[in-house]
């Protein structure tokens, strides 16, 4: 196996959110490209992963390789990276290879753990709701919430996306109405609502970096999916288990 990235943002990026949600993560590589699907340790959060191999300026892979790897070890190699450098990952004797070459070569040699060996299994969801919107909105959104709860409400109601939040005497209510930058699916006429944490929903939203528009997913009591794509190059999805309260 040998893979080389002319371009270091994706991968690097992409690592950089993952590992504030997952420690260790089991990488599928095949011929079309890298694959991950990893809960974070508290069984909250999903992270789906796909770096497709039309990024790779270089892409030898001959049979699909399994590797686990500390991903804090991978992302402070990442961090490394300068922006023109060209990443190399390679794997011998039990290493992950990671080079970095623009006028100097570098070279870290990071263990392969031995991860869990039973594949994570992505969720059949089926949402009532998809909004597709331009993430740095919803960054905004959360950031305002942020400061007022530790739990967020999603809503959807006559084609406005309701992103509001509750403290001990504040509250903070934001509406992004459907337009030429947020479009609003739903198959249901009634509200639909549904409560997250604002903890997790911080770390995810950071994809917004990697890619401008966000689709978000999401019905009552039941979990929130954020997908961010970029055709013929990433994708970065995050499934959130909800925050199921009494009323």
């Amino acid at each position: 196996m040998k893979l080389t990235l002319a371009e270091p943002k994706y991968l690097k990026d992409s690592i950089s959110i993952i590992s504030e949600l997952v420690t260790e993560a089991r990488f599928k590589i095949t011929k079309q490209g890298i694959e991950l699907v990893a809960m974070d340790p508290a069984n909250v959060a999903m992270v789906i992963f796909k770096l497709l191999a039309s990024n790779f300026a270089e892409y030898e892979v001959e049979t699909d390789v399994r590797l686990s790897i500390n991903l804090n070890n991978l992302r402070q190699v990442l961090k490394r990276a300068k922006p023109n450098d060209m990443i190399t990952l390679e794997v011998a004797d039990s290493k992950l290879n990671v080079t970095l070459k623009s006028k100097t070569k570098r070279t870290f040699s990071l263990p392969i753990i031995d991860g869990d060996e039973r594949e994570q299994k992505v969720p059949e969801l089926n949402f009532p709701i998809t909004i597709a919107t331009d993430a740095e909105q919803l960054n905004e959104a959360i950031e305002d919430v942020d400061i007022v709860g530790e739990s967020v409400t999603f809503m959807c109601e006559s084609n406005v996306f309701i992103i509001s939040a509750e403290g001990d005497m504040s509250k903070a209510h934001i509406e992004i109405p459907a337009d030429e930058t947020t479009t609003i699916k739903t198959t249901k006429a009634e509200k639909v609502k549904a409560k997250y944490s604002v903890e997790y929903l911080k770390k995810m939203i950071a994809a917004g970096k990697l890619v401008p528009t966000v689709s978000v997913q999401f019905n009552k009591d039941y979990p929130l999916r954020l997908e961010y794509k970029a055709v013929d190059k990433v994708m970065l999805s995050f499934i959130l288990a909800p925050r199921v309260e009494n009323d």
